[in-house]
């Protein structure tokens, strides 16, 4: 069932698009003109627009930095919970850098 904010589209293929329509506000940028150039030389070559180009290269980092927050911030939990049933400073710093070094690989 469509909601009454998602727009549904097909596309030449014949995969549906959903698309979740939401509140936007206009901003205004300065870019190097050669950036620009970059972007609308990459825009083109994928075949979208320049304003949907620089949309995905936002939303991509900020989901990036969004995720490293949540990572930040579970690991700060973890390390207050380790801190009331661990006494020991080392061992629990010990901890707290396996975890990281398992999350990496």
């Amino acid at each position: 069932m469509k909601k009454p904010n998602e727009q549904t589209s097909k596309t030449e293929e014949g995969f549906e698009l959903k698309l979740r329509l939401r509140e936007s506000k206009d901003v205004t940028i300065q870019i190097p003109t050669d950036t620009l150039a970059s972007l609308e030389k990459i825009s083109a070559s994928r075949d979208m627009s320049l304003d949907a180009l620089i949309k995905l290269y936002i939303g991509q980092s900020m989901r990036q930095d969004l995720a490293k927050l949540s990572a930040d911030r579970m690991l700060e939990k973890t390390a207050q919970v380790l801190t009331r049933h661990i006494k020991s400073k080392e061992e629990v710093s010990a901890i707290l850098k396996e975890i990281r070094v398992e999350a990496a690989s």
